[in-house]
């Protein structure tokens, strides 16, 4: 089935280009299914960029997924139009009312700040709390991840001495649990980030679950509340020439960046990127659906009431 999007999005014409089939909400209408109710919080500069990234993941199920953007209400994006944001965002308070399936909530350029010095850190804690008894499973990406584990757990983050930046193997804690289903013993995922989590911190919490580490990137994924929440530390959605743009990009502003490690051909910018983790994507996003949205969700979304129970 495709995604249920609002008419006009620009990533439906982006992703048509690459054959992935999007409806729009009006045709969606007249199919008597009940979708999966999905919301986005999009805390990444480009939000276009983003939204056409996890949609393209999204799309790759047989599930008809409705999805929704929420923003940050104190925080004003300064690469999107503000035309954008108006027509397809909502602010949080227009939507906290509402019972989802799934929330994904994106990393933010704001890393190197301590999480209390993040202008809307009172408002995003109040979304996490509010994801707990109305959401069926949260996925929390990059610097999400490292807040919710923050603001749920006290896992502090780390300063790197340089960017971890680059493609990076990775192998699996727990092969046999639904959200590695089809996975290979190792697998590739991007990271561009400036701290880190530490492993000796998360075991230390009983209610975490380390699922999957990189013998260079470190913590990758961490799970908790049996499967109701994710932290992943990567980019397994990004694109394949994200990396390369964030490199000219540090390049062009004077930043001291290093190439992306293990990303181009034979280590050449030149000859672009050696893509190698979009199976991996695929399959993290599709498991995730499946095994922790879908069939973990009631039927009926009035029935979705009951996680504040739990």
């Amino acid at each position: 089935m495709p995604l249920n999007l609002q008419k006009n999005l620009p990533a439906i014409d982006l992703l048509k280009k690459e054959h992935i089939f999007v409806m729009d909400s009006l045709r969606a209408s007249t199919q008597d299914i009940r979708p999966l109710r999905m919301v986005i919080l999009n805390l990444m500069p480009l939000k276009v960029t983003t939204e056409t990234d996890l949609i393209r993941l999204l799309s790759n199920t047989p599930l008809q997924v409705e999805l929704n953007f929420m923003k940050i209400k104190r925080h004003t994006p300064k690469n999107t139009p503000i035309e954008h944001m108006r027509e397809f965002y909502k602010d949080f308070d227009n939507l906290s009312d509402t019972y989802y399936d799934g929330l994904i909530v994106t990393g933010a350029p704001v890393e190197q700040l301590p999480f209390r010095s993040v202008a809307y850190w009172e408002e995003l804690a109040g979304i996490l709390d509010w994801a707990r008894t109305h959401v069926t499973s949260t996925l929390y990406i990059c610097w999400a991840a490292q807040a919710a584990l923050h603001h749920f757990y006290g896992i502090p983050k780390y300063d790197l001495p340089a960017k971890m930046f680059g493609v990076f193997t990775h192998a699996m804690n727990e092969p046999y649990l639904p959200i590695f289903r089809g996975f290979d013993e190792e697998f590739y995922v991007p990271h561009s980030r400036h701290t880190e989590i530490r492993r000796e911190d998360i075991v230390q919490v009983p209610d975490l679950r380390l699922l999957s580490e990189s013998a260079e990137a470190g913590v990758y994924m961490v799970m908790s509340r049996g499967g109701r929440e994710f932290y992943i530390t990567g980019h397994s959605e990004y694109a394949p020439t994200t990396l390369h743009e964030e490199y000219r990009r540090d390049l062009s502003k004077g930043l001291p960046i290093r190439q992306p490690r293990n990303y181009y051909r034979n280590n050449d910018p030149s000859q672009g990127p050696l893509v190698r983790w979009r199976g991996h994507a695929n399959l993290l996003f599709t498991n995730w659906l499946n095994y922790y949205v879908y069939q973990e969700t009631p039927y009926r979304i009035e029935d979705i009431r009951h996680l504040e129970n739990l």
